[in-house]
C-alpha cells in the first residue's frame, strides 16, 4: 500500500493496519517539539498506542515517558516501523524492519525512496507511504 490513488490500493487496508498496530517503533523521534514526531508521537500515545523512540543521537534518554533506543533492534518487537527520517536513510531503515521482523512500515509525508520500500514488500512488510499517521488515524475515529 502505498500514496493515494495508486493501483492496488484498498481503501480500508490502512484502517485495519491501525487497528491492528498496538506497539510503534517511531525511528526519528525527535525530542525537539517544533519536529512533527514529537507532536504525532504525543498524538499516538493519547490515541492508546505505545510508541518507541528511536534515535541514536539521543539514545538513553526519555522521550513522553519512554527510554529512546538506538536501533530498531533495541526496541524489540513492534507491529509498525514509523519513519520520520530524510528519504535517503530509508535503505538502512528498511534494512533494520526486516532484520527485526516487523511486519509493516510506514513512511511520513515528504519521505519517498521506491526502491527501498519496493525491498520492504518484497521480504513481507506491509508498506504505507507518503501518508501522515496521525491524519489517517483520526480520519477514522
Amino acid at each position: 500500500m502505498s500514496g493515494a490513488g495508486l493501483p492496488g490500493e484498498d481503501g480500508d487496508a490502512i484502517g485495519r493496519l491501525l487497528g491492528d498496530v498496538r506497539t510503534i517503533a517511531m525511528v526519528g523521534a525527535s525530542p525537539d517539539p517544533s519536529r512533527p514526531s514529537f507532536g504525532i508521537m504525543r498524538y499516538l500515545q493519547s490515541a492508546g498506542y505505545r510508541v518507541i523512540p528511536v534515535n541514536p543521537g539521543h539514545a538513553g534518554t526519555v522521550l513522553h515517558g519512554e527510554p529512546v533506543r538506538a536501533s530498531l533492534k533495541e526496541a524489540g518487537p513492534v507491529d509498525l516501523v514509523n519513519v520520520f527520517r530524510r528519504s535517503e536513510a530509508i535503505d538502512e531503515v528498511v534494512d533494520q524492519a526486516i532484520a527485526a521482523r516487523a511486519p509493516a512500515i510506514w513512511t511520513q509525508l515528504g519521505i519517498d525512496n521506491e526502491p527501498a520500500l519496493a525491498r520492504a514488500r518484497a521480504a513481507g512488510l506491509e508498506v504505507v507511504s507518503r501518508r501522515c499517521i496521525s491524519v489517517e488515524h483520526s480520519r477514522r475515529r
